[in-house]
């Protein structure tokens, strides 16, 4: 087994040409894919570029742009942009940091690749469990004063 450390501590400045604010770590790299963080500070940019393969961006944390062609998104954390090879596409940050897992196929690998439609077998209990009531609630809120927030364990500097 082999550990990969990436995120706060190992990245570095990363990205396109001219990319303003991004930071980011290799996280495993061979023929076929190359895995990496990317994390966008507040108002960062990443220009416009093209890849070989089929490049796959998943927001891990924050959201921020994807523009993909002339398409412009908004994009947020638990969605992913899947992008074809040879089209231009970019990203940058507004009010908000984002950080993604970016995946990007070998132009070979992009070729065979294939996308699953992400549909589970349903799970036959032999004994079905009793209906349970949701709960009526929510966390209190809880202001977090200036002088509480350690910047060394913030995300995504």
């Amino acid at each position: 087994m082999e550990i990969h450390r990436f995120g706060p501590g190992h990245r570095r400045a990363l990205g396109t040409p001219g990319s303003q604010g991004a930071a980011g770590q290799t996280i495993w790299d061979d023929p076929r894919a190359n895995v990496s963080e990317l994390a966008l500070a507040r108002r960062a940019l990443v220009p416009p570029h093209t890849a070989t393969g089929t490049t796959l961006l998943v927001v891990v944390s924050g959201g921020g742009w994807i523009q993909v062609g002339d398409e412009r998104i908004r994009i947020s954390h638990g969605e992913a942009v899947s992008i074809p090879p040879g089209v231009p596409h970019g990203a940058w940050t507004d009010g908000s940091e984002m950080r993604l897992l970016v995946v990007e196929l070998a132009e070979a690998a992009a070729a065979t690749a294939t996308v699953l439609d992400g549909l589970a077998e349903p799970i036959v209990a032999e004994d079905p469990a009793p209906s349970v009531t949701p709960a009526d609630g929510a966390l209190a809120e809880r202001p977090v004063r200036r002088d509480e927030h350690d910047e060394t364990e913030g995300e995504p500097w």
